[in-house]
C-alpha cells in the first residue's frame, strides 16, 4: 500500500542501500590497506595473537644480527687459529730438517724465529668487536664465551633465550698475565713422549716467551743452535707436534661452532620467514576474495540504487491516477 507521507518501499531500500554501501565500505579499505584486520576492533583473537607474532618475529631478527656478530669472533679466531696451525707446522718441519747431518742449524734456527715472530703478531691481531680469543693480557680472564642462538616463548608468555657456548680457554694461545694458561707459553713436559727412558735432564719446554718478555719457570724456549743434540731436538719436535695437534683440534672445535652458528642462522631466517607467513595468514587480506566481494557489492549498489528510484516513482505514479480522475 503507498502512502503519501510514508514511502515504506523507498524506507526499505535505502536501509538495504545503506547496508550495502557499509560492506563495500570495509572491502574498499581492505583492498586499499592490505590488511582484513587491522586493528583490535576488527578481531580482538587475531589481532592480539598477529601482534605476539610479530614481537616474536622482531626478537628473531634481533637474534639474527646476534648470530652475525657470533659468527664474526667465530671466523676471525678461526682464521687466526689456521695459521697458527700452519705456522707451528712449518716450526715443526724446519725442526725435523736440523736433525739431518750437514744442516746450518742457526740459519734454521733464524727462520723459525721469524715464524715465531709471525706467530706473536698473528694472535695480537686476532680482535673483534674487543675480545681476542687467542691472546690475552688479563689476570683473571672471562673464557666462557656465548652467542644467543635462539628463543622460546612459554606457555605462560615468558620468554628463555637459547646460547651456543664456547670455551675460549682452548684456543688461548698467549697469555701474558700467567704464561701456564697459553698453549705456546706454557711449560710441557717432553719426558711424558720419550719412550726409551735414557735422558736425566730438564724435559721442560715452551715455544713462545710471553709478550712482556716473561719466561715460564724451569723452562727451555724452543730455540736450536750449532751445540743443540739430537736428544734435544727430539724433544723440540715431540713438544711442536704436540703443540699442534692441540692447536688443530681447538681449531677444528672453532670450525664445528662456525657451522652451528651458520645452521641456526638458517633455521631462524626460515622461521622468520613462516612467522611472517603466519601474520599474513591471521590479518592480511585475501585480494581475490576480495575482488571478487567488492564487485558483487558493486553490483548489488547499483541495483539498490535502481530499486530506491524505483521506490520513489511510485508516489508519482499515484498522483498521477489521483489527477486523472
Amino acid at each position: 500500500m503507498s502512502n503519501v507521507t510514508t514511502n515504506h518501499a523507498a524506507s526499505a531500500a535505502l536501509t538495504v542501500l545503506r547496508g550495502i554501501n557499509k560492506d563495500l565500505g570495509v572491502v574498499q579499505h581492505q583492498v586499499s590497506s592490505g590488511y582484513r584486520i587491522e586493528t583490535a576492533s576488527d578481531d580482538p583473537t587475531y589481532w592480539s595473537m598477529a601482534t605476539t607474532m610479530r614481537s616474536d618475529r622482531s626478537s628473531l631478527s634481533t637474534i639474527t644480527d646476534a648470530l652475525g656478530l657470533g659468527s664474526s669472533k667465530v671466523d676471525t679466531a678461526s682464521t687466526a687459529m689456521d695459521t697458527v696451525v700452519s705456522l707451528l707446522t712449518q716450526i715443526q718441519s724446519k725442526l725435523v730438517s736440523a736433525k739431518e747431518e750437514g744442516t746450518n742449524k742457526d740459519a734454521i734456527n733464524s727462520d723459525i724465529q721469524q715464524l715465531k715472530n709471525q706467530l706473536q703478531s698473528v694472535t695480537q691481531s686476532a680482535s673483534f668487536s674487543g675480545e681476542n680469543w687467542l691472546y690475552n693480557t688479563d689476570q683473571h680472564p672471562n673464557t666462557q664465551q656465548s652467542v644467543i642462538s635462539n628463543f622460546t616463548r612459554g606457555v605462560g608468555g615468558q620468554i628463555s633465550l637459547t646460547t651456543i657456548g664456547y670455551d675460549s680457554s682452548q684456543t688461548l694461545m698467549i697469555d701474558t698475565a700467567d704464561a701456564s694458561r697459553g698453549l705456546l707459553t706454557k711449560n710441557v713436559d717432553a719426558s711424558t713422549f720419550d719412550t726409551s727412558g735414557g735422558s736425566t735432564t730438564a724435559r721442560n719446554y715452551y715455544l713462545l716467551a710471553a709478550d712482556a718478555g716473561t719466561a715460564p719457570a724451569g723452562g727451555t724456549e724452543i730455540a736450536i743452535s750449532s751445540s743443540t743434540t739430537n736428544d734435544e731436538l727430539t724433544d723440540m719436535i715431540n713438544v711442536t707436534n704436540s703443540l699442534l695437534k692441540s692447536a688443530t683440534s681447538a681449531d677444528s672445535t672453532l670450525g664445528l661452532m662456525k657451522s652451528n652458528i651458520d645452521d641456526q642462522s638458517d633455521y631462524i631466517s626460515k622461521l622468520s620467514d613462516a612467522v611472517k607467513s603466519s601474520v599474513g595468514d591471521l590479518v592480511d587480506t585475501n585480494m581475490e576474495e576480495a575482488s571478487v566481494r567488492q564487485n558483487a557489492l558493486q553490483t548489488a549498489q547499483q541495483m539498490g540504487i535502481q530499486a530506491l528510484s524505483i521506490a520513489n516513482s511510485m508516489a508519482s505514479k499515484v498522483l498521477i491516477l489521483l489527477q486523472s480522475k
